[in-house]
């Protein structure tokens, strides 16, 4: 089994002395763990006897565990045997439940991404949502664990959510359990383009990868471009987004992995000759919901300058995780935070992200939240996220591109919040759904016209001007602006 040492020390002795400072340095900090485990037990004693009502030690010493790893950063935590068979059956891409990617924050479930085609992306509820109520029951401050092993059972029962979302009362959602059998790739052409969607990175993403572009290729013989969809997909399984970014470069690297020892580095590099479509343009589609893997593949891309990325700034998670089991699972496992991710250029992305080289919002809406620092919900919005590289901090956008008005919208309530289409996979993605997606309009403009330039000259868009908040015709660039504030958040993602 691998073993990964958390603790080292390393000193440079000059003499006997000094070795000997450092032996009684060492029995010093040794003396004060023990001190620190003799406290844990006095409290764990005072409060197995004098707790109003009887406690469970099992449950007490898991939740201190977890205490202790989730202080580390929001992506590190212990799994209880359960929990770790459930993370199991779903990286294996297949388990029982709502299809919710959901965090906490501030003692509240925060929905991060509902996956496509389960019940939750069905009935409606959206990235930014938080679920306050579970069957008429609130789970306000209960522990996520918890509230995701409530929201999960038998295939076939229902439940009922109340969502709480930005500017509207709270409201009801009932949905029935399902089987997650979850297909995260998706494709369809769209006249001489090719569309290819993934909203997520499990063990058989790779080969569905694979698949859809051959599909693609026999559909359009003469593909003028490819429009690789990554929004509101919330990563996984680093060798998947691997094999991803294989089948759309030509050899070289696509990621490395950096631990605490600066010659601990993992480079990752893509197949020689694995381009799939052979040089087609292509158009990668990213928002603040595209984290972890998915910004392994938009940053390669975009680093060999293999893609052009359009969107919103991803979410900026540029963690890797380890899952270490605890005598072979029988006491769960630890879910570790053991190393950064580079980019192709050597940058890291944490609480930075990737930053589009055209900035295109889905509405209004989307880019005033974007521009808000009140609403700004990525990973330095964590509290105990991991440090950025240093000397960079995350920017908004100064201008971003946004849909113009309708017609039909004009003598509406200037204040009111047009209604935004939820993101579909391209299984359900109909003809008016492609038209009615501004980003995805905007992709095939770049692809068809030939570049970011000519789509900006030929086809003037509105842009959402920040901080002034103002709205003009322009064929500016986008360029990055202020800085956004942060908002405390805990406790790393899970899918009920």
């Amino acid at each position: 089994m691998r073993k990964i040492v958390l603790i080292s020390l390393s000193t440079f002795a000059l003499g006997a002395a000094a070795m000997a400072s450092a032996d009684q340095l060492t029995r010093t900090k040794g003396q004060d763990t023990y001190k620190m485990l003799e406290l844990f037990g006095d409290v764990l004693v005072k409060v197995k006897s004098q707790y109003v009502v009887p406690v469970d030690d099992k449950k007490l010493i898991q939740a201190a565990i977890d205490g202790m790893l989730t202080s580390l950063d929001p992506h590190s935590n212990y799994l209880d045997p359960s929990s770790f068979g459930d993370m199991r059956e779903e990286t294996r891409g297949q388990y029982g439940g709502l299809g919710l990617e959901v965090t906490s924050e501030e003692g509240a479930v925060k929905v991060i991404s509902p996956m496509d085609g389960t019940p939750a992306a069905r009935a409606g509820v959206m990235a930014g949502d938080f679920i306050t109520s579970i069957d008429g029951n609130s789970i306000i401050g209960m522990n996520l664990t918890d509230a995701v092993k409530q929201m999960r059972g038998a295939v076939g029962t229902s439940i009922t959510l109340t969502i709480v979302r930005e500017r509207k009362p709270p409201f009801t959602v009932k949905l029935v359990r399902e089987i997650i059998d979850v297909k995260t790739v998706h494709s369809r052409p769209i006249g001489e383009i090719g569309y290819l969607r993934v909203s997520g990175f499990d063990q058989r993403t790779g080969e569905e990868t694979t698949a859809a572009l051959k599909d693609l290729k026999s559909k359009i013989p003469h593909m003028k471009g490819l429009v690789l969809d990554l929004r509101n997909n919330p990563g996984g399984l680093v060798d998947s987004s691997v094999e991803v970014a294989s089948d759309l470069l030509d050899g070289g690297e696509i990621v490395s992995q950096r631990g605490r020892d600066p010659k601990d580095i993992e480079r990752y590099n893509a197949r020689p000759n694995g381009d799939m479509v052979r040089g087609v343009p292509i158009v990668v589609l990213i928002n603040n919901g595209t984290a972890s893997a998915a910004e392994i593949v938009s940053g390669a891309l975009k680093d060999r300058q293999r893609a052009t990325i359009i969107g919103l700034t991803s979410f900026g998670k540029g963690s890797v995780q380890t899952v270490i089991p605890l005598r072979n699972g029988a006491d769960g496992a630890v879910k570790l935070t053991t190393a950064r991710y580079y980019t192709p250029s050597g940058q890291s992305i944490q609480k930075t992200g990737i930053i589009p080289d055209l900035q295109v919002a889905r509405s209004k809406a989307e880019a005033e939240a974007v521009s808000d620092t009140a609403q700004q919900y990525s990973e330095a919005s964590f509290k105990n996220a991991l440090d950025s590289q240093e000397g960079k901090v995350r920017s908004a956008p100064e201008e971003i591109e946004i849909p113009a008005d309708k017609p039909e919208d004009k003598d509406k309530d200037k204040d009111a919040k047009p209604k935004q289409r939820p993101l579909r996979s391209a299984f359900t993605l109909t003809d008016e759904d492609v038209a009615a997606d501004f980003q995805l309009q905007r992709a095939l403009d770049v692809l068809r016209l030939g570049g970011v330039k000519q789509a900006k000259l030929q086809k003037p868009v509105k842009v959402f001007t920040q901080p002034k908040s103002t709205f003009a015709k322009t064929d500016a660039a986008s360029a990055p602006g202020a800085t956004p504030g942060t908002a405390p958040a805990k406790d790393a993602p899970k899918k009920p």
